[in-house]
């Protein structure tokens, strides 16, 4: 009797994935799309550019090996390095009288801009130390070790500089001092270079920041997002940008501005100049002075790189800053909108302001930046004149039913993006219902373009798809800490983490669901009968 209960809670622990592989002609209906939908041949723009766009970021593991994409990456990071380092000595060195812009002199220029920073950074408080902690992994926590939770106990690794502000940490929020939150320090020199995927040829670079270090660069990040947000940047809403690139794209109005590799070349310098000198001295102690890259520990030129805590929010700041204060010794007025490295400005100040990014050692994407004509792209959406001509993406080879949901669903939002698409591409609807007879049944019916758990389409939905994962086993204290930490910091941070294909091939099983307000779902004529 024993041995029969035993084994059926082995069989109840024992879920079915079902996430079920995908057969050989869902996969090939996939990697083939835009052909399926004759958008090749076509002169319809929407068209042509889903064709161009759909592969354009697609990871082929099998052509690039992971060591040559990690090689790729890190040299491309050493030569932004170097660029770094010019531009810091040309900023150093340059003469205070000197025109930046036609009767504008550097000191001239400065001197607004900073003001400017100033007014939106505020005065330095003690509170700008309560930071928060994000769920990646640090120099001493692995990502399978990097719950918050975690992070608020245990030995913590620090920088010497940071040492000065644990006890003002600890007199603003006292339950960290009760138990014994950043008391046992590991003193260490450096942040951690790693690589992500990110295309067949390259990887993207990012940073393991000290533990410590991370949580007070995510306060000054909060700061900077919350002020940022008086002055008209919401930092937690890329619809902005999107809406007015879609106005651009109308009236040739606005101009969007997108930079390569922003983050890694936000210098030294070019901070030291803009920010007030008590701001960056507390700034400069936050972050890594160095990097380890593959045993080698190298002295960066760079302020701040991907991984650190306030990046985002800082090069917002900058640009902001950059753009706000050319424009205005061009006398030309109007919107000014910033997401990072996404930049919306007046068209006719499209010259100056790109002149002024380069000379503060930026590099302007030529290829994503647009000033004249119907095409406009900024936080993901693309526009050409009036239409919304957003792609979708095919980033792997599709493997799973969760990738194939997540494809069609893309299609039928992209297919009603505009009223007029399903007529001009007749043939989305039977490669959507080509699509939609590999997922079963009981998963359609969904609203949300966003998920890959749930097919979009007429009716009411049944079940979705819900992923399993092991349980962490957290610490209770650190749970605690974290919850009451949280409560100091409810700004939304974004994810700029893109999707990864991992994400999807979890174990899954089929949960029921709870019928609730159901929004409507737009319907293709054939579907209208």
């Amino acid at each position: 009797m024993h041995k029969h209960r035993t084994s059926i809670r082995s069989r109840r622990k024992k879920w079915r994935n079902a996430n079920r592989r995908l057969p050989t002609s869902a996969v090939e209906l996939l990697a083939n799309l835009p052909r399926e939908l004759g958008a090749e041949g076509t002169d319809y723009f929407a068209a042509i550019y889903l064709t161009s766009e759909y592969r354009s970021k697609y990871l082929d593991e099998g052509v690039v090996s992971s060591a040559e994409r990690r090689s790729a990456a890190i040299e491309k990071w050493k030569l932004a390095e170097a660029k770094n380092a010019v531009t810091n000595r040309i900023l150093r060195e340059r003469d205070l009288g000197y025109n930046i812009l036609p009767r504008v002199t550097y000191s001239q220029f400065l001197k607004f801009g900073r003001r400017l920073v100033a007014d939106i950074l505020g005065p330095l408080r003690d509170e700008v130390v309560l930071g928060s902690f994000s769920g990646g992994a640090s120099t001493s926590r692995n990502r399978t070790e990097s719950h918050p939770a975690q992070k608020f106990c245990g030995q913590a690794d620090a920088t010497e500089a940071v040492g000065i502000y644990i006890p003002v940490l600890h007199r603003l929020s006292p339950l960290l001092r009760q138990y014994n939150a950043f008391t046992d320090l590991r003193e260490v020199d450096s942040a951690v270079l790693f690589t992500v995927p990110k295309k067949t040829e390259i990887d993207r670079c990012a940073c393991k920041e000290p533990d410590v270090n991370m949580f007070l660069q995510k306060g000054v990040g909060n700061h900077i997002r919350r002020r940022l947000k008086r002055f008209g940047i919401n930092l937690n809403d890329q619809s902005v940008n999107r809406n007015l690139a879609a106005i651009g794209a109308r009236d040739n109005s606005l101009a969007t501005i997108d930079l390569s590799s922003a983050s890694d070349t936000i210098t030294i310098e070019a901070v030291k100049a803009l920010l007030p000198t008590e701001w960056f001295l507390y700034l400069n102690d936050l972050r890594s002075h160095n990097v380890l890259v593959d045993g080698e520990l190298i002295s960066t030129e760079m302020f701040s790189s991907m991984g650190n805590g306030f990046t985002f929010e800082l090069e917002s700041l900058l640009f902001y800053a950059l753009v706000r204060t050319a424009l205005y010794f061009e006398g030309i007025p109007g919107v000014v909108s910033v997401y990072g490295d996404d930049i919306i400005i007046p068209s006719s100040g499209y010259s100056m302001v790109t002149w002024v990014l380069r000379d503060f050692g930026f590099s302007v994407n030529l290829d994503k930046s647009f000033h004249d004509g119907p095409f406009r792209e900024s936080c993901g959406g693309h526009y050409h004149a009036h239409e919304d001509v957003t792609p979708f993406y095919l980033r792997r080879e599709a493997t799973h039913l969760t990738d194939l949901i997540r494809v069609a669903n893309s299609l039928r939002r992209w297919t009603f993006a505009d009223p007029a698409r399903q007529y001009m591409m007749p043939a989305t609807y039977n490669v959507w219902l080509k699509l939609a007879s590999f997922v079963p049944k009981s998963l359609w019916g969904g609203s949300d373009f966003g998920r890959d758990t749930q097919l979009v389409s007429p009716g009411l939905p049944n079940k979705q798809l819900s992923r399993l994962s092991e349980a962490k086993d957290l610490p209770a204290i650190g749970s605690y800490l974290h919850w009451q930490n949280s409560n100091w910091n409810r700004t939304h941070e974004p994810d700029d983490s893109g999707y990864t294909s991992s994400d999807v091939r979890k174990v899954c099983r089929m949960k029921r669901v709870r019928f609730g307000a159901q929004s409507e779902t737009p319907k293709f004529h054939q579907e209208l009968g």
